[in-house]
C-alpha cells in the first residue's frame, strides 16, 4: 500500500469497459489508497467512485455513419479531455479499449508526459495494421486480453503482456439455474431462448425487431418455446418496451443479469461483439447477427480482414456459432440455423462442450490485480524518480 496522491485519468467509452474499469480502479484503490480517479464511464465506474466528465450512454455509436449522426457531442467529449490533460493534472492515464478515441488520448497524454497504460488492445489484427506505428509510440504498457495478440503487438515493438482476459472474473451468474428459472418465471423442461440486441441504441434498432420476428418463428415449430431478454445498463428499459410494443410471444425482461439469463438459455440470438465471448465462457450455445448502415458496412467489409466477426469464434478460430452478416440478418436464417441447435441435443452438447474449452485458453482468474500491480509499481517508481522497465 502506498498513500502518494495520484490523479488517474481513466477512459472507457462502452458497458463492457465500464465493468472492466470498474473493476480495475477497486484493485489499484487497494495498492494507491489516496489516489483519485476522473474521465468517461458508466454506472459501474461511478459507483466505484471515478468522476465522470460524460457517461457512455451517447458513445456507443458503431461507424462512420453512426458516429457523424452525433458528432458534436463527440467533439465535445474529446474537446473536453483534451483541455484537462493539457493542464498537465494526471500522473497516468488508463485507456480501455475504444480506440477511435482513446489513441487520440493517447497521443496527448505523450505529448504532455503522462503516462500512458492501454488495456483491452486495438484489433490491429483484423483492421487497422497501420495504427501499430502510433501505439508504439504512444503507448507505455499494452495489456492484452487474447492470447495470440502478445505475440503480434511484441513482434512490432509494442511493451506488451497478456495478462488473461477479465471475463474470466466477471462472466459469473448469481443464481444456479433452478433459481433463475423460478426469478424469472420460466417453466422447467421447455426450451429457452435470450435474445441479446447489444447494448448500444443503433444496435437495437437495426436487430431488436427481426429477432422478435425470428422468436415469432421458433414458437411456431416450438409451440413451448421461451425467450428472455436482458436489457443492459447503458441503455433506458423504456426504450426496449417500446420496441417490444404489446409483446405478443410473452418476451421475458430483465435489467441486467445477463450472465443469469445466458445461463439458463439452451440458445441464444445475439448481437455481434465482446457478450459473444461472454456466451461463450458460459458454454451457452448461439447464433450471432451483424448489422450496420450500408455505406458503415462496405467500408468495414473493404477494411477488415479477420474471418470471423464473433469474438468467441475468433478466439476459437473456428465457427463455434452461426454468424449472419447484413443481408443475411433475417427472421428465417435466424430461426433456421436456431432450430440446428435446438432440435439436435447431441449437436447442442457438442457445441457447448467446444464453447467451454475457449475458456481454457484466455489464462488465469486476478487479471485485474496484475494489471493493478503494473501500473501501482510504475507510478511509485516515476514518483521516486526512478527509471524502471515496464
Amino acid at each position: 500500500m502506498y498513500n502518494s496522491e495520484f490523479n488517474i485519468l481513466i477512459i472507457a467509452g462502452e458497458a463492457s469497459g465500464d465493468i472492466h474499469g470498474s473493476g480495475l480502479v477497486n484493485a489499484l484503490r487497494d495498492l494507491l489508497p489516496k489516489a483519485s480517479f476522473s474521465g468517461l464511464g458508466g454506472k459501474k465506474m461511478r459507483a466505484a467512485k471515478v468522476h465522470t466528465f460524460f457517461d457512455i450512454e451517447r458513445m456507443g455509436a458503431i461507424g462512420v455513419m453512426e458516429i457523424l449522426g452525433d458528432l458534436f457531442h463527440y467533439w465535445k467529449v474529446y474537446q473536453t479531455l483534451s483541455s484537462k490533460i493539457s493542464s498537465g493534472q494526471y500522473d497516468a492515464a488508463i485507456l480501455i479499449d475504444y480506440p477511435t478515441l482513446n489513441l487520440r488520448i493517447a497521443r496527448l497524454c505523450r505529448q504532455k508526459g503522462c503516462p500512458v497504460f492501454f488495456f483491452i488492445s486495438p484489433q490491429i489484427w483484423a483492421w487497422r495494421k497501420s495504427r501499430i506505428k502510433q501505439i508504439r509510440r504512444d503507448i507505455n504498457k499494452m495489456f492484452v486480453v487474447l492470447p495470440f495478440e502478445e505475440k503480434i503487438y511484441s513482434e512490432a515493438g509494442v511493451n506488451t503482456e497478456f495478462v488473461g482476459h477479465p471475463f474470466l472474473e466477471t462472466v459469473r451468474p448469481a443464481m444456479t439455474r433452478e433459481e433463475a428459472f423460478e426469478k424469472f418465471g420460466l417453466i422447467p423442461g421447455r426450451p429457452v431462448v435470450g435474445l441479446l440486441p447489444g447494448s448500444r441504441k443503433n444496435e437495437i434498432n437495426s436487430l431488436l425487431q427481426v429477432m422478435v420476428q425470428a422468436a415469432g418463428k421458433l414458437k411456431d415449430s416450438l409451440k413451448e418455446c421461451q425467450f428472455m431478454l436482458p436489457i443492459a445498463d447503458t441503455v433506458d428499459p423504456e426504450f426496449i418496451h417500446r420496441q417490444l410494443g404489446d409483446n405478443p410471444l410473452g418476451i421475458k425482461t430483465t435489467e441486467g443479469q445477463s450472465y443469469d439469463v445466458m445461463n439458463c438459455c439452451d440458445s441464444l440470438i445475439i448481437a455481434s461483439g465482446s457478450a459473444t465471448l461472454e456466451a461463450g465462457i458460459l458454454g451457452c450455445p448461439m447464433v450471432i447477427v451483424y448489422r450496420l448502415n450500408w455505406l458503415t458496412y462496405f467500408i468495414a467489409k473493404v477494411l477488415i480482414k479477420s474471418e470471423f466477426i464473433g469474438l468467441v469464434n475468433i478466439v476459437a478460430g473456428e465457427k463455434l456459432a452461426e454468424e449472419l452478416i447484413q443481408h443475411e440478418v433475417t427472421a428465417d436464417n435466424i430461426a433456421r440455423e436456431s432450430l440446428k441447435v435446438l432440435n439436435d441435443p447431441i449437436h447442442h452438447q457438442a457445441i457447448r462442450s467446444r464453447l467451454l474449452k475457449v475458456r481454457e485458453s484466455l489464462g488465469e482468474p486476478g487479471v485485474m490485480q496484475r494489471i493493478a500491480a503494473h501500473i501501482s509499481n510504475d507510478l511509485i517508481a516515476r514518483s521516486n524518480h526512478e527509471k524502471v522497465s515496464i
